[in-house]
């Protein structure tokens, strides 16, 4: 208003003539370009008698600005460590989901893109939110991806944090955060009551879409979200007071119907993120995982007044290449680090034959749930001694909270709230025991309580424990809550059934249960659980007959798919390694010619993703037809220096191979 103020009544008609006008802004204008000697005191007549929101932003915005800060500053100012977060002020700078994100469990892409990051650029976090060039826009609608447990919800923190202390985007004059947990409680919502009801401090949110003051609307954790966006059906709204379904508010403040003066960034895992459609996205980031340094430097935290314990950690860790991969996710290498160290601990304390080191899967979790049971905590001294009672009522909330985890990941749901936990009979007072809060995170919202647990992989252990179970006594299809189904009887019935919900499933949700289902029935795992979790010998029998089950999901002359691969881990994770290890040794000795028949072309694909003889070089030289290389090549996509010399190729595997180079998800960087 002062800066318009200073203009002549000439200049003022010109830029009512030549500008198209907010409302408030042309009424300022208007008692401008008519001003005299008594402009001024026509200009204050006016703002006295007007109710415009631009009158309401210069009045109310610095005490409140005031007000919002410290509220952010009291909410997101604990616990952030500059040293652990320094990878976190870089993010990746990508061009859409790939192939392998849209259809892919979280944990199967780190697995085959080997954890290493894309060639993407980055970007530093100070920079998300500005454009790019000097004749390019600031981004609207900004999404960040990352796989579970990566550190998104950390990011935002951080993020918030940084901002609220007045170090990046000083451009920016509002952030308002909110997560889709809050958001799952409501049914109806409006514009101005979404702001109101997350900061009550914001009495006028009109005032804040002024042109004046840019601000930033966070939703963090989309793939939390209870309802999917569908932005082909959502009814357009473009009143901020009226009240309609939460996700069509969302797609309406995405597509720009409402709060359209507001940048908007939404933090997901990769594949819920695919649910916005790639035009209304303006900037797409990703978060990587830790790096080799990144790693050391987060196992010596996690040990702090034990280096030593911390360097034997790590020297585990790097001696088995499938677990190094994936503890470039931060949630993912401390429940590795927690049970390995707790291997570590007591390794000494038990016989030869029960302290061979965990390797897979589920010996890591199985190790990390012995733990939480014993209530033998590394960064605590031990608590006393349990009674039977004390470990039998730890068992039951085990088994409520496995069924919990197996019928909400089949509904693909991953937050659950007071009335979930009191439905499925879990008793709230025994989720403030270690064991409680070693396997939940709780976080108090304004109209309830949210629970979730600890890691997505957590969640899946926890199912496949339930379902391993269940499977025992169960009559009917455990796939079917409300128990009506035709009868199920027997535990190889229910595994098979298992097995092929799993091949079935579109979103590739139930890989990992499945590997950890399988692993359940390995003599180590047996062994390790044996009294705690599992009855003695309860599956030793079912073994043999699982890895049949297994075996048949391998003999196809199609490609070879990432289920392919996944069932090849879960025969590693049952202990049934010949198949792999007869073809690895064919690969050492470059014998494979002749060899690769549909169940061993399985097997390779899954050693490209695992095996030490493939770090270097993958050498596929003299062994490949065209039909087998039809058949791999959707898994030679992820090898960085593939040779395939002295092959005898014709056009027809050029003009596949060229596909293949051509592809978004290729990461070959030398080929021979």
């Amino acid at each position: 208003l002062r800066r318009l103020e200073l203009l002549t009544a000439q200049e003022a008609a010109q830029v009512r003539a030549a500008s198209p006008l907010p409302e408030q802004v042309r009424a300022v204008v208007d008692v401008l370009a008519g001003k005299g000697s008594h402009a001024s005191q026509s200009l204050q007549s006016f703002i006295e008698s007007t109710n415009s929101q631009l009158y309401l932003h210069i009045t109310v915005y610095e005490p409140m600005v005031q007000k919002h800060l410290e509220s952010l500053q009291s909410c997101y100012g604990n616990g952030l460590e500059a040293a652990a977060l320094q990878r976190l002020t870089n993010l990746l700078l990508v061009e859409g989901l790939t192939d392998i994100q849209q259809k892919e469990h979280d944990i199967l892409q780190v697995e085959t893109t080997k954890g290493l990051p894309s060639m993407a650029k980055s970007i530093p976090l100070e920079k998300l939110f500005l454009p790019l060039s000097k004749v390019s826009i600031p981004p609207r609608i900004s999404v960040t991806i990352g796989v579970a447990g990566i550190g998104k919800s950390t990011l935002v923190k951080l993020f918030v944090c940084t901002w609220a202390k007045g170090e990046i985007n000083r451009d920016i004059k509002f952030v308002l955060p909110l997560t889709f947990r809050e958001l799952n409680t409501y049914e109806k919502l409006s514009a101005e009551r979404l702001i109101c009801s997350a900061f009550p401090h914001i009495s006028e949110p009109g005032c804040i879409w002024a042109g004046a003051a840019r601000t930033l609307l966070i939703l963090d954790g989309l793939d939390e979200f209870k309802t999917p966006l569908d932005f082909s059906n959502a009814v357009v709204c473009t009143d901020p007071k009226k009240e309609i379904q939460v996700d069509n508010l969302i797609t309406n403040i995405i597509r720009g119907n409402l709060l359209q003066e507001a940048s908007v960034w939404v933090t997901s895992r990769p594949a819920a993120a695919g649910q916005i459609p790639g035009g209304l996205v303006d900037r797409m980031t990703e978060i990587r995982g830790l790096g080799a340094a990144e790693m050391k430097d987060f196992l010596d935290q996690m040990f702090l007044n034990n280096r030593d314990l911390s360097s034997r950690v790590l020297q585990h860790i790097r001696a088995n290449r499938s677990l190094q991969v994936l503890c470039t996710i931060p949630a993912f290498c401390w429940i590795s680090g927690s049970s390995i160290a707790y291997y570590l601990k007591h390794s000494s304390d038990q016989s030869q034959e029960t302290t061979s080191a965990p390797r897979t899967l589920s010996e890591i979790y199985s190790y990390y749930f012995k733990m939480a049971l014993s209530g033998d905590w590394l960064e605590k001294p031990r608590e006393t001694l349990r009674t039977e009672q004390a470990v039998n009522t730890s068992k039951k909330l085990v088994g409520s909270l496995g069924r919990l985890a197996f019928y909400g990941l089949l509904r693909k749901k991953h937050v659950f709230y007071e009335q979930d936990m009191r439905a499925y009979g879990i008793d709230l007072t025994l989720l403030h025991s270690s064991l409680g809060t070693c396997l939940l995170l709780k976080e108090e919202l304004q109209t309830s309580t949210a629970y979730c647990f600890s890691h997505l992989t957590i969640q899946e252990f926890l199912a496949a424990l339930y379902y391993c179970t269940a499977a025992k006594r169960a009559i009917f299809d455990l796939f079917t809550e409300s128990g009506m189904s035709w009868p199920k009887l027997g535990f190889l019935n229910h595994f098979r059934s298992a097995v092929q919900r799993s091949l079935q499933a579109e979103d590739r949700q139930l890989d990992i249960f499945v590997r950890f289902l399988s692993g359940l029935l390995s003599p180590q795992v047996t062994r390790l659980l044996s009294g705690w979790l599992l009855a003695r010998d309860e599956h030793s029998g079912f073994r043999s007959q699982a890895v049949s089950v297994l075996l048949g999901c391998l003999n196809s002359d199609r490609a070879i798919s990432s289920r392919a691969v996944n069932a090849m881990r879960c025969l590693h994770e049952i202990q049934h390694t010949d198949i792999a290890q007869a073809v690895e040794e064919a690969m050492r000795s470059e014998s494979l010619a002749g060899m690769l028949t549909p169940v061993n072309c399985s097997a390779l694909a899954y050693l490209l993703q695992v095996s030490d003889v493939c770090v270097e070089e993958t050498n596929l030289s003299h062994c490949l037809t065209y039909n087998i290389c039809k058949s791999l090549l959707s898994q030679l996509l992820f090898c960085h220096s593939l040779r395939l010399d002295n092959n005898q190729f014709k056009d027809d595997v050029m003009e596949l191979l060229g596909s293949v180079l051509s592809g978004k998800d290729c990461q070959i960087q030398r080929l021979r």
